[in-house]
C-alpha cells in the first residue's frame, strides 16, 4: 500500500534558501520512514532564489518513488510585482500538472502565505489532508514592511486568504514558537506543532572535524562575516555603513548575500566612505563553511520592525554549528532564545549603533563548542519527527501501521 504525496515548495535544492533545505530534509526523512511505500511528487521552481545565483537544475528529475518537476517563472529581483507574477507562474503551472493526479496528502512549506494557499486549493481539489509548514506570518510583515496605508491595504487582503488557508489545513506547524500568540488569538480552537529549524549534517560534521580557531590579539582587524539574504528584513542598511565605520580600525566585514536592499546598502557605504566591508554574491553552502572556517565573528541583524519579534532565524542554527563566536541585532522571540540557548552570543536591539558597539566589546573571541545545542536541534531528528507527523494525516500510512484487531 503506497502512500502519495505532493510537496510544495517555491524553492528547492539546487536553489539556496532555508525553505529549500528546509524541504529536501523532509523529503528524505519521509522516504527513510516509509522506504518503498511512499511515493513523492515535488513540485517547485527553477533556482530564482537570488538573481545573481544561477545553477543547473533539469526541469524533471525521476528517480524511484521520487520526482521532482522545476517549473520555469519569469526572472524577478525581489520586488512585489516580479514576486506576484512569478508566483502566480508557478501557481498556474503546479496546478495544470496535478490536474489528473491522485495523492493522500498535500504537504505545502511557505513563508510567503501562498505556497500555502496552492496547497489548500490542491488538497480541496483532490479531496485529501493538508499539512502545512508556516515559515513566516505574512500578514504581520507585509504590513510593517510597506507604507502604512499600502500596508493596511495589502493586510486587509491577505487576512481572509490566510483565514481560509489555515482553517483548510489538517494540521499546522509553525517555525518559529514566536508565532504561536498570534496563531492562537486567530485561531483559538487549532492546535499547532513547532517543527523549527535545524542544523544540517553538512555543518555538524564540518564543526567536529575543524580545529578552534586561534585568535590573534595583534591582529590589525578581526573577520566579521554575515551570510544570507540582504533585504528589509535585514536591515543592513540601517545599521552596517555607521558601523563599521565607527570600528574601522578593529574589523572588517565580509558579507555573502544578495536581496531587494542590497542597492540602498552599497549606496549607503558609498555615502559614509566606508572601506572595511566587502561583499561577495551568494555562494554554495559547501564554500560558505571555508568562509565560516576563515571568520573570526559571526553576524546577524533583523530590521527593527513589530512583525520581526516573532521569528527564529534558521542563520541561527547554521551560525551555532560552526563553534565562532555570534554578535547579533535581534529582539523578541530571537533574541530570547539566542540569549538562552546559544553560548558567546553578544545581542544588541536591531539598528542600534551604541548597543552593537557595546555587545562587540562583551564577545569572547575563543571557540565555544555547542554540541549540546547542535545535538538538540539536528536537522535530521526533528525532520524524523515531522515526518511521522506528517504521515498521520494518510490514511493509508494509518492503515498500514494500526494492527488489525481479530476476533477471538
Amino acid at each position: 500500500m503506497t502512500t502519495r504525496i505532493l510537496l510544495l515548495s517555491f524553492y528547492y535544492p539546487p536553489d539556496l534558501s532555508a525553505g529549500s533545505f528546509r524541504a529536501e530534509a523532509l523529503v528524505n526523512a519521509l522516504r527513510a520512514e516509509l522506504g518503498e511505500h511512499v511515493e513523492i511528487d515535488v513540485i517547485t521552481t527553477h533556482p530564482n532564489r537570488y538573481h545573481s545565483f544561477t545553477a543547473n537544475a533539469v526541469s524533471l528529475e525521476c528517480s524511484p518513488l521520487l520526482k521532482i518537476r522545476r517549473i520555469h517563472i519569469p526572472a524577478h529581483r525581489s520586488g512585489i510585482r516580479d514576486q506576484a507574477r512569478a508566483f502566480v507562474s508557478f501557481a498556474l503551472n503546479a496546478l495544470k500538472v496535478t490536474r489528473h493526479q491522485k495523492y493522500d496528502l498535500v504537504f505545502a512549506t511557505s513563508s510567503r502565505l501562498m505556497t500555502a494557499f496552492l496547497g489548500a486549493l490542491i488538497a480541496q481539489r483532490k479531496g485529501c489532508g493538508l499539512y502545512l509548514d508556516i515559515r513566516d506570518i505574512f500578514v504581520d510583515t507585509v504590513r510593517d514592511l510597506l507604507p502604512a496605508r499600502w500596508g493596511r491595504f495589502a493586510a486587509s487582503i491577505f487576512s481572509p486568504i490566510e483565514r481560509w488557508t489555515i482553517n483548510s489545513a489538517t494540521r499546522v506547524n509553525l517555525i518559529s514558537p514566536g508565532f504561536l500568540p498570534y496563531f492562537r488569538t486567530r485561531y483559538p480552537d487549532r492546535a499547532f506543532t513547532l517543527y523549527t529549524n535545524g542544523v544540517d549534517d553538512l555543518f555538524i560534521n564540518q564543526a567536529s572535524s575543524t580545529q578552534a580557531t586561534v585568535y590573534n590579539s595583534a591582529s590589525t582587524r578581526l573577520k566579521v562575516v554575515y551570510a544570507g539574504n540582504i533585504g528589509s528584513g535585514q536591515g543592513l542598511h540601517q545599521i552596517l555603513p555607521a558601523l563599521a565605520k565607527r570600528l574601522s580600525d578593529k574589523v572588517e566585514f565580509h558579507l555573502i548575500g544578495a536581496g531587494s536592499a542590497l542597492k540602498d546598502l552599497k549606496f549607503a557605504l558609498l555615502q559614509a566612505k566606508v572601506e572595511n566591508v566587502k561583499i561577495s554574491q551568494p555562494m554554495r553552502r559547501e564554500d560558505l563553511l571555508r568562509i565560516y572556517n576563515q571568520a573570526d565573528i559571526l553576524f546577524l541583524h533583523l530590521n527593527n520592525l513589530k512583525a520581526f519579534r516573532r521569528v527564529l532565524p534558521s542563520k541561527l542554527f547554521e551560525y551555532a554549528a560552526t563553534n565562532k563566536p555570534i554578535w547579533g541585532g535581534l529582539s523578541g522571540y530571537a533574541g530570547r532564545f539566542a540569549k538562552k540557548r546559544i553560548k558567546n552570543t553578544a545581542l544588541f536591539s536591531p539598528c542600534d549603533l551604541e548597543g552593537a558597539i557595546e555587545a562587540f566589546y562583551r564577545l569572547e573571541l575563543q571557540h565555544t563548542p555547542r554540541s549540546e545545542f547542535v545535538h538538540e536541534f539536528s536537522r535530521n531528528n526533528i525532520k524524523k519527527e515531522m515526518a511521522k507527523d506528517v504521515l498521520q494525516i494518510s490514511p493509508k500510512y494509518l492503515a498500514r501501521t494500526t494492527p488489525h484487531k481479530t476476533k477471538a
